[in-house]
């Protein structure tokens, strides 16, 4: 599996970040990287400088993705969802969904890759 270092911005729950360190993902946490506090441009200015893929769930690094995408400017990309998807996707799905971009070619082709919950066709959403 080709996984990609990442970033994880300070309000990815810490289930989730232990979760890709166990299963050997390469991570700088934000709250290791720069003091509380810090703005959420920095921490997207330094993955980028890093080379990491960012992986956040707040409307604002996702306002600046768009931003840089809007200016033309590369990143390496964004994974993101909305805080409110924790109270319908389980961390365990969360991963598995960070997994799965892992196996795609066409991955971060636009760099901002969006993570929802799995619908099944008779169950509603798939809580894993």
């Amino acid at each position: 599996m080709a996984r990609f270092p990442v970033y994880t911005d300070a309000d990815i729950h810490g289930p989730i970040v232990d979760g890709l360190i166990d299963r050997g993902w390469s991570v700088v946490r934000a709250v290791d990287a720069k003091p509380e506090g810090t703005d959420d441009i920095n921490h997207f200015e330094l993955a980028v400088r890093l080379g990491r893929v960012m992986i956040a769930n707040d409307k604002h690094m996702k306002a600046i993705a768009e931003r840089w995408i809007e200016e033309g400017r590369s990143f390496p990309g964004l994974v993101w969802w909305p805080r409110r998807a924790y109270a319908t996707m389980s961390n365990s799905e969360i991963l598995e969904a960070i997994e799965e971009l892992a196996t795609k070619r066409d991955a971060f082709v636009y760099p901002i890759e969006f993570i929802k919950p799995r619908v099944t066709a008779n169950h509603g959403r798939h809580r894993g």
